[in-house]
């Protein structure tokens, strides 16, 4: 599509020369269009859109006084005038022409039930700059709601940890724009993720498939263990499957209040298909086909989201895979003979040695100590301070993206999820082995060997048109990752950063009224 100023534009219009237009997320989609892979239509209110209503609001201003007088490092300023930025936002008035044209797009897409979605994209910056800092919502129905719903996204721009990743970054606040893809929802009755990479070996052979009753948004929390589904990438042969029973499954609230843009509910899986299989085999073979075509398309491994509604598969977006280890340098191996205690799931590869402490809330995360093992049902953003100061995470909930398990592999701390039973088995104080390349949980303290092998460096750097960015978990490795052959940072935790300065989450933090 040639470049000129678009309100919206639709899926099948755009490819990766649009990026400055629809950013990363909107050109992937369109791109899967064109491949004929099965997206949910849709269209995508522009940056253009954005920057337009930021001019015709006339917010501008006022959002630039507020932006004058803060200090970033004040949590409760920062956060105070992130809430003023976003109320003027989201309550100016949208002009007429952008309003008339997002609800013509609507129209076309039939109406009906819609998932509107945001990230930021900025010219000359990489958008995983941004990921992660934007709003999405779920089973949005109406035009008016669908203009809030968007109008929201816009507002999500100023969140409190956007603001301060910018100003840390000397980035321009009216220089990064956000664009809105709006697509038709799924009422998945199957939802997960399709890894085209085997995520905690980093096997390139394997296809690993996570599946769920319900919407997809319960794996990601951690909230409920997935099914897990291993196949043979070459043959598209099932080689192990791991069925996991599932009480609860999160869909669409049909109850939800007139203007409540949240209406997702948590409802209650039938007696009979708690323990089944999520997915019938014929349809893991189609997803794991499905999967290789988009890393084909690629070109490199992917993380992607899919959802099966009656007995279509569809793929919401996809994104590359960022823990892979191309060389382990350094492995670890354990000096054991007895049996675990129990074994979950593999999430996050290393073995670490220490003593218990079980969380179940995050008001209890200063129980955890420098090189305590963490163990908690499930985590949260909340639990990111005491996760830091764990040699290794186990949960009783969760998958392999689940938010213990991607923490975790940023932070590079072995983890197990999904055991069912590690707060109930194990006691604080109680000494144990974790296995994170196993899944495996052992008696004691046992003794941990690690090799280290030489890594293989290219003398010449090799020149490519694409720049490559690194995900920087912890700050502390900053001065490391510099010296490896990258060309930046693409995406920084900037809550870690805050933790690391306070000691608490944020949220936590205004949770307490201690903002």
């Amino acid at each position: 599509m040639k470049r000129q100023t678009r309100i919206v534009a639709w899926f099948d219009e755009v490819t990766k020369d649009d990026i400055p237009l629809v950013g990363g997320k909107g050109a992937n989609l369109g791109e899967m269009v064109h491949a004929q892979i099965p997206v949910p239509p849709g269209f995508i209110v522009t940056a253009d859109a954005y920057f337009r209503f930021l001019e015709a609001s006339g917010v501008i201003p006022e959002v630039r006084r507020l932006l004058a007088k803060l200090d970033v490092n004040n949590t409760r300023q920062l956060q105070d005038v992130a809430g003023s930025i976003k109320e003027l936002i989201s309550k100016a008035p949208i002009p007429e022409d952008l309003s008339t044209e997002i609800k013509k797009a609507y129209r076309k897409l039939g109406e009906g039930l819609v998932a509107v979605r945001s990230s930021a994209t900025a010219e000359d910056l990489p958008e995983a700059s941004f990921a992660g800092q934007q709003s999405t919502f779920l089973n949005i129905e109406g035009e008016d709601k669908v203009i809030a719903a968007v109008q929201n996204c816009w507002a999500s721009l100023f969140e409190a940890r956007a603001i301060f990743y910018r100003e840390q970054n000397k980035f321009s606040h009216f220089r990064v724009g956000i664009f809105v893809p709006v697509q038709r929802m799924v009422q998945s009755q199957a939802s997960g993720v399709l890894f085209t990479v085997e995520p905690v070996s980093s096997d390139k052979t394997k296809i690993i498939i996570e599946a769920i009753y319900g919407l997809g948004e319960a794996i990601v929390s951690g909230d409920v263990t997935p099914d897990l589904y291993m196949l043979d990438k070459e043959t598209i042969k099932i080689i192990d499957k791991k069925i996991r029973k599932q009480e609860w499954q999160l869909v669409k609230n049909s109850k939800t209040e007139p203007n409540a843009l949240h209406t997702n509910i948590k409802m209650p899986v039938p007696d009979s298909m708690q323990e089944m299989q999520k997915l019938a085999d014929q349809d893991i073979i189609a997803l794991a086909k499905i999967g290789k075509m988009i890393e084909n398309l690629y070109k490199s491994p992917q993380d992607i989201e899919w959802a099966k509604q009656d007995a279509h598969l569809y793929i919401v977006q996809t994104r590359p895979v960022t823990t892979i280890k191309e060389k382990e340098t350094t492995e670890t191996h354990i000096k054991i003979e007895a049996k675990p205690l129990f074994t979950g799931i593999a999430a996050s590869p290393g073995t670490a040695a220490g003593t218990v402490r079980i969380i179940l809330e995050a008001s209890q995360i200063d129980k955890v100590e420098t090189g305590d093992v963490l163990v908690a049902e499930m985590t949260t953003p909340d639990f990111v301070p005491a996760m830091k100061r764990a040699v290794a995470i186990v949960t009783d909930r969760g998958g392999r993206t689940a938010h213990a398990a991607i923490v975790s592999r940023e932070l590079g701390i072995p983890c197990v999820v999904g055991t069912e039973v590690a707060t109930k088995v194990l006691k604080d104080k109680q000494e144990i082995t974790v296995d994170g390349s196993t899944g495996k949980v052992y008696q004691g303290l046992a003794a941990i060997e690690k090799k280290t092998a030489p890594a293989v460096i290219s003398g010449e750097r090799i020149k490519t048109h694409t720049r490559l960015y690194v995900n920087l978990a912890n700050p502390e490795m900053a001065e490391e990752v510099a010296k490896r052959d990258v060309d930046g940072v693409g995406l920084l935790r900037a809550e870690f950063m805050i933790t690391d300065a306070i000691k608490y989450h944020p949220r936590y933090m205004l949770h307490e009224g201690r903002g």
